[in-house]
């Protein structure tokens, strides 16, 4: 087998960013800035966001066999987790707080709202950037919601960080998480051969 090792092909995310639009909003072309409806939620901590992936599984015991004879997938749940700097942005105040962004539309500059004492199920599509010179990741999300919410903590010897945690579901038609790399003009041809047979006439 060839060495197809390329430190090109390794990422450090030099910058991370995060949009959100109204659910099931479509993902924007290619990867130029995302346009209205899409919304910037502000400066990211320098550890970018943390992707997990759950899966639970159910093994089936069957008479005539000690091992499982088969393995159900029964849960695969898409996460994230951000802390965002901009602890007024209005953006990123609505979601930890959960209340429609409108809520955060100021009279004379000043907002106020009740936090709801009932949780509402605001949903909404995400984007996540990362970029590393010519090379982007991108995950488009088109249902997510905030299902934990770090403690606040407004400090002196620091600023006032904002950490959520997203859960993705399934879109009307899309599904929960779609990743598009651009390879920024590195060759990866390599892990990709041309497979071998003679083409029809």
């Amino acid at each position: 087998m060839a060495d197809t090792r390329n430190a090109d092909l390794t990422f450090g995310a030099t910058d991370y960013i995060v949009y959100v639009a109204p659910r099931d909003t479509a993902s924007p072309v290619d990867f130029a800035d995302p346009a209205t409806p899409w919304q910037c939620m502000g400066w990211i901590t320098q550890e970018g966001g943390t992707l997990g992936v759950d899966e639970d599984t159910t093994d089936v015991m069957a008479a005539g066999s000690v091992d499982p004879i088969r393995t159900l997938m029964t849960k695969s749940t898409k996460t994230l987790q951000v802390t965002f700097q901009e602890a007024i942005n209005p953006i990123v105040r609505a979601l930890w707080d959960n209340v429609p962004v409108s809520s955060l539309e100021p009279t004379d500059g000043v907002a106020t709202y009740s936090l709801p004492d009932q949780p509402a199920d605001l949903r909404y599509a995400f984007v996540l950037d990362s970029i590393d010179g010519d090379k982007r990741n991108r995950l488009f999300m088109p249902n997510g919601k905030v299902t934990a919410r770090g403690e606040e903590q407004p400090q002196t010897t620091d600023v006032w960080n904002v950490q959520m945690t997203f859960t993705f579901s399934k879109g009307l038609v899309l599904p929960a998480v779609t990743r598009t790399i651009d390879y920024g003009g590195v060759d990866v041809s390599g892990f990709f051969p041309v497979s071998g047979g003679g083409g029809g006439s």
